[in-house]
C-alpha cells in the first residue's frame, strides 16, 4: 500500500459553489479522461493512480471521466491500483487503454484485465493510432462490439475518408489539440475542419492533449522553469464550437469562438449557454451534444481544469 501523504494533488476539493448550472453540468459531465501518467505530468503509476482515486470520491466526480493507461502498463496499473479498487465505494473504476500495433494482443490482455478485475474494475475503451482506412477496417473487425474505440486521426487530406471509414464501421474519431511544444497544436481551421467533418458522419469524437484551460490562452506548454509558451485551444471553446456547428453555424462563426479569450462573454443559465449575447445553446442541445457528438477530452491534470473553472465562476 502506497502512503497518500507522499502523492495527494494539490487541488483542494472541499469549496464549492452553492449550485453548478444544469448546463453546466450537462456539458462537462464524465468529461475528463485522466491522463496522469503522460506529459507533460508524466507521473509514476502509484502518483497518477493515487490522484484518480482522490478525484474519484471528491465534490467533482461528476466530471471525471477514465483512467487513460496504455496496455502494456496494465500490470503495473494492477500493482498500484488493486487496494484502492477492492476498497473504493464509488463504483467501478473505466479505463480507456491504449492500444499496441498489434490488436489481438491488445484485445486478449484486455479481456484478460476484465476477467479478472470486473466489476471492480473495466477496461470498455480503446484508442488507437490510424493513418489509413484499411487499418480502421482491420481494427474495427478484430475488437468485439462491446467496447468503444477512438481511432486518433491524422489532419491531412485523407481525413474525410478516414472518417468515413469510421463511420462505415460504427467507430468513433480522436482529435490531438495540442503538446509539449507549440508546432504539435493543429490550427483553428483544422481543428473546424475536424468537428465539422465528425458531425456531418454522425462520429462521436473525443479530443486529447493541450486543453487543460477552459478558455483559449497564451501560457507555457509545460511544467518545467522556462518552459516553452504558446497559445492553447480551450476546452469550452472547443465544446461550444462544436455545439454551434452541429445547428450550424458557420465555419467564420466557429472560428471567431474558437479564439475567443474572454470568459465574460460565455454565460451559462439553467436554461443553456449564451455567447456573446447574440448565440445560444439551450439544455436540450448540450445533452444532444453530449450524448451523439462529443465524447470526453484527456488531460494529463484534473486540477487545473477544475480550478480555471472555478475562477470563471462555473464551479
Amino acid at each position: 500500500m502506497v502512503d497518500l501523504r507522499f502523492f495527494s494533488p494539490r487541488l483542494t476539493f472541499n469549496k464549492m459553489s452553492e449550485k453548478i448550472k444544469d448546463s453546466v453540468r450537462i456539458l462537462l459531465a464524465d468529461i475528463i479522461d485522466y491522463a496522469g501518467l503522460f506529459p507533460p505530468s508524466g507521473l509514476s503509476m502509484p502518483e497518477a493512480v493515487i490522484n484518480y482515486a482522490t478525484y474519484k470520491n471528491s465534490n467533482y466526480n461528476w466530471m471525471l471521466g477514465r483512467f487513460i493507461c496504455p496496455v502494456g502498463r496494465l500490470d503495473e496499473f494492477v500493482e498500484s491500483a488493486r487496494d484502492f479498487i477492492s476498497r473504493d465505494v464509488k463504483g467501478m473504476w473505466r479505463l480507456s487503454v491504449l492500444a499496441s500495433n498489434d490488436i489481438h494482443e491488445t484485445i486478449r490482455q484486455v479481456e484478460d484485465f476484465n476477467l479478472k478485475f470486473a466489476p471492480g474494475a473495466v477496461c470498455d475503451s480503446l484508442e488507437i493510432k490510424a493513418d489509413n482506412a484499411s487499418v480502421i477496417e482491420k481494427y474495427a473487425d478484430a475488437i468485439p462490439d462491446n467496447f468503444k474505440n477512438y481511432f486518433e486521426l491524422p489532419l491531412g487530406e485523407d481525413l474525410g475518408d478516414l472518417i468515413s471509414a469510421l463511420a462505415v464501421h460504427k467507430q468513433h474519431a480522436k482529435i490531438r489539440t495540442g503538446g509539449i511544444t507549440p508546432d504539435l497544436f493543429p490550427t483553428t481551421n483544422e481543428i473546424i475542419r475536424f468537428m465539422r467533418t465528425c458531425l456531418a458522419a454522425n462520429v462521436k469524437f473525443k479530443a486529447t492533449a493541450g486543453l487543460h484551460h477552459p478558455i483559449r490562452c497564451f501560457k507555457p506548454l509545460t511544467y518545467e522553469p522556462n518552459a516553452p509558451k504558446g497559445t492553447m485551444h480551450g476546452f469550452l471553446n472547443l465544446f461550444l464550437a462544436t455545439g454551434y456547428a452541429r445547428v450550424g453555424f458557420k465555419p467564420e462563426i466557429l472560428e471567431e469562438l474558437m479564439e475567443e479569450e474572454f470568459e465574460e462573454v460565455f454565460e451559462f443559465t439553467e436554461t443553456g449557454v449564451n455567447w456573446q449575447g447574440d448565440f445560444s445553446l439551450t439544455i436540450s442541445q448540450l445533452q444532444s451534444l453530449r450524448d451523439k457528438n462529443l465524447a470526453s477530452f484527456g488531460s494529463c491534470s484534473f486540477d487545473e481544469p477544475i480550478e480555471d473553472l472555478q475562477k470563471i465562476g462555473l464551479l
